[in-house]
């Protein structure tokens, strides 16, 4: 196989449709392994349009170049109540992936 799959978690903010759910946002990913390149992306936001917007925000982003950029989309693009679970969700994922990195 050619991607690993890797998850971020953070906790969500009270007063969300998806806190009724969840207690934690996660973003999942599946990554290719040579380029770090996410291939899907996926997330427990309450909405079908939520998590279809984190898939089209992340899918062909290389995780080579940092988490960066994505974070910064997050605060420029999604304006509700989940963006700092958001971006604490990506950091983690990254984190995640840099771990993965480091001891293979």
């Amino acid at each position: 196989m050619n991607t690993i799959f890797v998850a971020g978690h953070a906790r969500l903010p009270a007063g969300m449709a998806a806190k009724s759910i969840y207690d934690t946002l996660t973003i999942t990913a599946e990554i290719d392994k040579k380029y770090g390149v996410i291939v899907a992306a996926n997330c427990t936001l309450a909405t079908e349009h939520g998590r279809e917007f984190v898939q089209q925000l992340l899918r062909g982003y290389s995780l080579q170049d940092g988490m960066e950029k994505p974070i910064e989309m997050v605060k420029q693009h999604y304006l509700g109540k989940a963006g700092n679970a958001l971006s604490s969700a990506l950091n983690d994922l990254y984190k995640q992936y840099v771990n993965y990195i480091e001891t293979k």
